[in-house]
């Protein structure tokens, strides 16, 4: 039975853990926190369960939910059993963003077709783009040489389409907006979410806090295959860790603070990979103003929406967190400045917020939640082997094939622990 030493309690580590647990290691996982689920959890504050922030799932992130399986947490979320998106103007005006049941591509058609945010010339030429989009390959190096939105552009899509539409998607997927993130990463997301299988888009969410969700859950899982949890307890070098197997799942940043110079190919240097920030706007209300469990806003500095009252543990009125991707300047505004800003856009998208009370407002700011994923990214995403023996690599920002999310945190954790144990 060989030792092995996780490095690391978010997705990523959890995943290796339970995978080399199951392989027949034995695993110890230490993380510098006192808690696990890493970039995604929860704080108490005045009596409510307060996410960092709101995460979601698409059915195509199947390694995801075969993790909540593996840690019994199924149960503790939502899948919509159809892709439908409601999108907000202000006036309270409602488009929908609805799959059918016709196959891929075909699903979006309807939609598309009524999607009133566009003009009409608008929504004819998203039919050749998107067709477009279809035939790249994800295989083809060249796709991270320039940007998402510069590849829109050429193919005929308005400034109008990629803020009424196509960042409605780019933004909480990628952290970036279409002008800024890598095609190579787009393209992923697009063909895999949205144009391959028709299902592949319906959206998931927690109904609990994230910390139930992944965190306890995880604790329990872990527990039960024999794996030695340490909480923390921070490592600085990989000097004080004695193991056959050693799987670093930790932010890139602190990765290369660990690692031997020479563990990564020449070249490829994670640390230039960055950071893009994400800020969550928390508006609680003295009385329900919305039905919506879920919505995504255009003409408005809103970007998405979500009901956390059920999750958050409030029984009077209702509790609204907007998330605001890619970040960049949120990030440095005051509360003031923010509550100024987002409670009267939201006001100007839910009637009832305009004669509902604001009961608490507050902000949580993740400024490095994710890497930055733009043109070049890819040739400093390492894969899980290192040039060090034993020492392997997870977290959603090495070389999975998806951006930063919650499916490529899971889909590292278990790369790296079948490298591990194939060795």
């Amino acid at each position: 039975m060989k030792n092995a030493v996780v490095i690391g309690g978010g997705l990523a580590g959890i995943a290796a853990a339970l995978e080399l647990a199951d392989a027949g290691a034995r695993v110890t996982l230490l993380e510098a926190r006192p808690r696990l689920g890493g970039a995604t959890f929860s704080v108490e504050r005045d009596g409510l369960w307060v996410d960092n922030g709101q995460h979601v799932f698409l059915r195509c992130c199947t390694a995801y939910r075969a993790f909540l399986d593996r840690i019994g947490a199924t149960h503790d979320v939502e899948l919509q059993r159809r892709l439908a998106i409601p999108v907000l103007r202000p006036g309270g005006k409602v488009s929908w963003l609805r799959r059918t049941s016709l196959p891929a591509p075909f699903h979006l058609g309807a939609s598309i077709a009524r999607y009133t945010p566009l003009a009409v010339a608008d929504r004819v030429r998203l039919v050749p783009a998107l067709r477009a989009l279809q035939r790249l390959s994800l295989d083809d190096p060249t796709l991270d040489a320039e940007t998402f939105g510069a590849w829109l552009s050429r193919h005929g899509q308005s400034e109008r389409s990629m803020r009424g539409l196509w960042d409605l998607i780019a933004l909480p997927t990628l952290n970036l907006p279409a002008d800024q993130a890598s095609l190579a990463l787009a393209a992923m997301v697009f063909k895999t979410g949205l144009l391959e299988e028709a299902g592949a888009s319906d959206v998931g969410y927690a109904t609990v806090p994230l910390q139930r969700l992944h965190g306890e859950a995880a604790e329990r899982a872990l527990a039960t295959a024999g794996v030695d949890v340490q909480v923390k307890t921070r490592i600085r070098s990989l000097d004080e860790v004695d193991a056959e197997i050693v799987v670093v799942a930790v932010p890139h940043d602190e990765a290369m603070d660990l690692l031997p110079a020479d563990a990564l190919a020449a070249g490829m240097d994670p640390r230039a990979l960055g950071a893009s920030p994400i800020v969550n706007v928390h508006v609680v209300y003295d009385r329900p103003v919305t039905s919506f469990a879920f919505a995504a806003a255009v003409d408005s500095p809103v970007q998405w929406v979500f009901d956390r009252t059920a999750s958050s543990g409030l029984r009077d009125g209702q509790y609204l967190a907007v998330s605001l991707s890619g970040a960049d300047g949120y990030d440095e505004r005051t509360s003031d400045d923010l509550r100024d800003t987002f409670v009267g856009a939201l006001a100007d998208l839910f009637q009832g917020a305009r004669s509902a009370d604001v009961v608490s407002f507050f902000v949580t700011r993740e400024p490095r939640a994710t890497f930055r994923g733009v043109p070049g990214t890819l040739v400093h995403r390492p894969g899980p082997r290192t040039n060090t023996p034993g020492v392997y690599l997870a977290g959603a920002w090495t070389n999975t094939g998806w951006p930063a999310t919650m499916e490529g945190a899971v889909r590292s954790g278990a790369a790296a622990a079948r490298e591990a144990v194939m060795a």
